[in-house]
């Protein structure tokens, strides 16, 4: 892969035609992320739960919190990474300079195609199809297509609501550039690459779309068998800034909940320095602290410097293993590159997290409540898109939006349209629509 291919401004759904258009005020990269940030899928982000449930005392992140969060890392990373390859000489620097917006934007979106109640919203919509009713419908797909019902991946929903022509909508869907579209995609593969692994990057109603963006941008295919592409480079910074973000980030919210100790929470932080090479970070540390008496700020302050440090390090990381990036060969994450005390004082992160923020009951609620309602709404309308004759049925599809009709007779393709309908609602919606359609809510 080269650069200067990698980064274009050619859109989907614009017959390929490359715009020349060149504001100086608007580039097109520019305009991707304004389309995400007007646009109502992203709205929706507010009222769809991150980790702990959305908030009564306490202010904790939801999805839209998260992915600005998320798109101002990705920014940093995208600016300092150009910066890095403008030294080369080798690249266009009117495409290069704007890799962090591509980043930023990709960021931005890498979370719209999760749906209510966290992940456990993912495995919610895929019980119905493993154990539940969904079952029925198992030889009126394909293989291929059954795979997608069986895992249905949160990464792969994302680029079918920023790709697929929706009733009503523009060719290309948000008709974004390629290089947007293909920064977003984490596991440049089908549900089939690897039956045995829920993560995959796209759907089979949207794989022509991903092979078109890859032969545009000319990444290759490296296993043509399973249908496995490398991945895009920017891919790895969008992921790295994910990463940094909900790690540290879950743990503010967990000490602000009084789910860690103060202690227990600056001790995570003050392990990601050495206290013999970074004497001046604990020399301002101490500074800091005699101005700073509330607990919470100066958990932000630890929070903040811990982000700055590892942002540099990223870079650091995907400029080191850039020519195994282009050749398709490097393998993991830029975070597990990580060495010595912030190497270390991840994985201490991470481990915690699991033990501690991951399980608490908190947490749990939201994500039983989450298999409940989501299964019974997939109960409710799956069969009422498969056959919509009776009276009931017809009242329900009243309820689902002419953007997710279609016209098409595939099984497949009609259980997508309830997949897109309750995937795409928030968390108070998801539950007011489960009460009325239960009577609860009637009296």
């Amino acid at each position: 892969m080269n650069w200067n291919q990698l980064i274009n401004t050619t859109r989907l759904g614009s017959k390929n035609r490359q715009s020349t258009e060149r504001t100086p005020f608007r580039p097109e990269f520019q305009k991707d992320y304004d389309r995400l940030v007007f646009s109502s899928p992203f709205r929706r982000l507010q009222d769809k739960t991150q980790v702990f449930p959305l908030p009564g005392s306490v202010f904790v992140h939801n999805r839209l919190t998260h992915s600005l969060e998320v798109a101002s890392i990705g920014k940093t990373l995208g600016d300092m990474v150009s910066r890095e390859l403008l030294k080369d000489g080798a690249v266009d620097p009117r495409l290069i300079n704007e890799t962090g917006t591509i980043v930023s934007t990709a960021c931005l979106a890498h979370d719209l195609g999760n749906p209510p109640f966290g992940h456990s919203g993912e495995s919610a919509l895929s019980k119905y199809f493993m154990s539940g009713k969904g079952l029925g419908y198992k030889n009126s797909v394909s293989q291929a297509q059954w795979q997608d019902l069986l895992h249905f991946e949160g990464n792969a929903n994302a680029f079918r609501i920023l790709t697929h022509s929706f009733k009503g909508r523009r060719q290309g869907g948000f008709s974004l550039t390629y290089s947007t579209l293909a920064s977003l995609v984490k596991y440049p593969f089908p549900s089939t690459a690897d039956p045995q692994k829920k993560k995959y990057g796209f759907f089979q109603s949207e794989a022509e779309t991903f092979a078109t963006v890859a032969r545009q941008l000319g990444i290759p295919l490296i296993d043509s068998r399973r249908g496995i592409y490398a991945r895009y480079p920017l891919v790895y910074l969008v992921e790295a800034a994910d990463d940094i973000a909900y790690q540290l980030m879950d743990l503010e919210d967990a000490h602000k909940l009084r789910i860690l100790e103060t202690s227990e929470t600056e001790s995570l932080f003050l392990a990601f320095f050495d206290k013999n090479d970074d004497a001046d970070f604990f020399s301002m540390k101490e500074s800091v602290y005699r101005e700073v008496t509330d607990t919470n700020e100066r958990i932000a302050f630890l929070r903040a410097i811990v982000i700055s440090r590892l942002i540099k390090e990223t870079v650091k990381i995907f400029m080191e293993h850039q020519h195994e990036i282009l050749e398709g060969t490097f393998s993991g994450s830029l975070i597990k590159q990580l060495k010595g005390p912030a190497g270390e004082a991840m994985k201490a992160v991470q481990e915690l997290s699991v033990k501690k923020i991951y399980r608490h009951p908190d947490v749990i609620s939201v994500e039983l409540a989450g298999y409940n309602i989501l299964g019974t709404l997939l109960e409710e309308f799956v069969p009422a898109v498969i056959n919509p004759e009776s009276d009931y049925h017809k009242k329900l599809l009243s309820l689902i939006p002419e953007q997710y009709h279609t016209d098409s007779t595939s099984v497949y393709n009609k259980i997508q349209t309830v997949l897109d309908f309750v995937s795409n609602m928030t968390d108070l919606y998801a539950v007011k629509l489960y009460k009325d359609i239960k009577g609860i809510s009637v009296i």
